[in-house]
């Protein structure tokens, strides 16, 4: 074993990368971590005023990124793998851009989570791209990059009439 992999990460940053252990989940600990981001998202969000809901998600948004680069860094070194797939801070991230603006109903948490994983699975240019960053960067600015995507399809989804 390496020296890196002897180590272990701080615990602020075992319980951030992986959203308090719901990165442990088994299968897919990714969509594990972007189902509880829905959920707690679900839940705050309804006790916010309408107004305070887009700056709110942003703010959460920018935290997450914030803290969870630092995060998902440490806890991938201690761990001896790129992009470990316990770390789920980054479906955090990339979850909870998908909701921006998006009106609280079953049906459209239910399309971000689908769109979401469907960009993070895919990884469409420049997704992959962005995963070759170093450390936590990389981690955590693909599923940034995918929820942008699918907050655009939300969005024009929205805009045309055909999700309510």
């Amino acid at each position: 074993m390496s020296d890196s992999g002897s180590r272990r990460a701080p615990l602020w940053a075992t319980l951030t990368a992986t959203l308090f252990g719901v990165g442990y989940m088994q299968p897919g600990p990714g969509t594990w971590g972007s189902a509880a981001t829905v959920l707690l998202w679900a839940a705050v969000a309804q006790f916010l005023p309408h107004s305070a809901r887009i700056p709110t998600v942003m703010a959460v948004v920018v935290g997450v990124i914030v803290v969870g680069i630092p995060a998902a860094t440490l806890v991938a070194r201690a761990s001896d793998r790129k992009d470990p797939g316990f770390v789920v801070i980054d479906e955090v991230a990339g979850q909870l851009v998908s909701l921006i603006a998006v009106p609280l109903a079953w049906k459209t948490f239910l399309v971000g989570f689908i769109l979401f994983r469907v960009f993070d699975i895919l990884k469409p240019t420049p997704v992959r791209q962005l995963e070759r960053l170093p450390e936590g960067s990389g981690i955590v600015l693909d599923d940034v990059a995918a929820g942008i995507y699918a907050l655009a399809v939300m969005q024009l989804l929205l805009h045309w009439g055909l999700l309510k």
